[in-house]
C-alpha cells in the first residue's frame, strides 16, 4: 500500500512523513544501551541497517504537506510539528525529496516531541546575521502558546531589550488558533479544521482536518476523541475521509495518553476512512511483521490500514 516512489513529482501535492515514532523515537536507546536477552529485534537493527532503509528507524512524528496550487503553478510547504528529532529528518528527508523551506507551521501540543526543535527552523529560513527575513508564520493554541514563551522566549519576543545584541533565530509569526472545530484558519492556502482531542483527560491535543479533494485527518496524540469531534470526521458529517493517520503507541493493552492498537482499530472502523497510515509507534511494532498483520485485518474488515515510516511520500489531490 505504501508508495514506493522517493522522487519529488513537479507536480501535485503529497503527503510526506517525516516521523512516525513516538516521542523517545526508534530505536529506544535504552535497548542499545542495556540489550536484553534475546536483544530487541527492532532496535538492534538500528545499528547495522541504515535509517533510511530502515523503517523501524522512527523520529517524533511529524509531517509536512507539499501543496500544489495549479493557479501559480508553485509549491508551498506547511509543517506539523517540529520536534526533538527535527533537525535529523531535515537532513534526511528535506533533502531526499527535495524540500526547500518551509512556509507554515502548525502545532498540535508543546510537548516536547512536538517543539522541542524549533530552533533549527532557522535552518530552513533564509541566511541573515540580523534576522532581516520575512518571519514563518506559525499556528498554535493559546496553552502551546503560554508554554512556548517560556521554553523559547527569545524566539516569541517582538523587539530587542535595550542594550541586548543581535542574535541569529529562528523568525516566527506566532498566530493562535482555537481548540474548537467550528473556527478553522488558512496556512499556505489551505483551510485547516481544529480536531480537539483528549491527550489524556486532563489534556487537549489537536489534531486537524483538511483538504478539497482528498479529505485527510490527522490526529497524532490521542488517547480519547470526543463525540463532538469524531462527528466532524465521520462519513455523517461531510462524507467519507479518504485518509486518516492515527496514534497508536503500543500493540497491546491501553495507555493513559495515547491509542494504542486495540483503540486505533476501534477507531478506523468506526470512522470508516478509504485509508488508515498510523504513527507514533514504539519499538514494539515491527514494520514487516506488523504491517502483514494489518494486511489480514485491512482484508476482514475491507479498510486499508497500514503502518507509515519515515520518508513516505504519498501523493493526494487536496485542492
Amino acid at each position: 500500500m505504501e508508495s514506493q516512489n522517493n522522487n519529488i513529482c513537479n507536480n501535485g501535492s503529497a503527503l510526506i512523513f517525516l516521523g512516525t515514532g513516538c516521542s523517545s523515537a526508534v530505536p529506544n536507546v535504552r535497548c542499545l544501551l542495556q540489550p536484553s536477552d534475546p536483544p530487541c529485534s527492532v532496535c538492534s537493527q538500528a545499528l547495522p541497517v541504515p535509517p533510511n532503509q530502515n523503517p523501524n528507524y522512527r523520529c517524533n512524528t511529524s509531517l509536512v504537506i507539499d501543496h500544489y496550487s495549479e493557479i501559480d503553478n508553485a509549491h508551498s510547504y506547511i509543517l506539523i510539528d517540529v520536534g526533538k528529532t527535527f533537525r535529523e529528518q531535515v537532513l534526511r528527508w528535506f533533502t531526499l525529496h527535495n524540500i526547500p523551506r518551509i512556509d507554515s507551521i502548525i502545532l498540535t501540543h508543546e510537548h516536547a516531541d512536538a517543539v522541542l526543535g524549533l530552533d533549527d527552523i532557522r535552518a530552513v529560513q533564509p541566511y541573515s546575521p540580523i534576522n532581516d527575513i520575512d518571519p514563518t508564520p506559525i499556528y498554535l493554541s493559546h496553552h502551546a502558546m503560554d508554554s512556548i514563551a517560556e521554553k523559547f522566549p527569545y524566539l516569541v519576543q517582538k523587539q530587542l531589550k535595550p542594550g541586548q545584541e543581535i542574535r541569529r533565530v529562528a523568525q516566527l509569526d506566532w498566530h493562535i488558533i482555537e481548540e474548537d472545530h467550528q473556527r478553522p484558519f488558512v496556512a499556505s492556502g489551505i483551510q485547516f479544521v481544529p480536531l480537539p482531542v483528549m491527550h489524556g483527560e486532563d489534556y487537549i491535543s489537536l489534531g486537524f482536518l483538511f483538504g478539497e479533494k482528498c479529505r485527510v485527518a490527522y490526529i497524532s496524540d490521542v488517547s480519547r476523541i470526543p463525540s463532538s469531534t469524531e462527528h466532524v470526521i465521520s462519513k455523517a458529517s461531510a462524507g467519507q475521509l479518504d485518509i486518516l493517520i492515527l496514534d497508536t503507541l503500543y500493540k497491546n493493552g491501553s495507555h493513559n495518553t495515547h491509542f494504542c492498537l486495540p483503540q486505533t482499530l476501534e477507531t478506523v472502523k468506526r470512522l470508516c476512512p478509504k485509508r488508515a497510515l498510523l504513527i507514533g509507534m514504539t519499538h514494539e511494532f515491527d514494520h514487516y511483521k506488523d504491517n502483514d498483520f494489518l494486511t489480514e485485518w485491512s482484508q476482514r474488515e475491507g479498510i486499508p490500514v497500514q503502518l507509515a515510516r519515515d520518508g513516505l511520500r504519498i501523493p493526494v489531490k487536496l485542492s
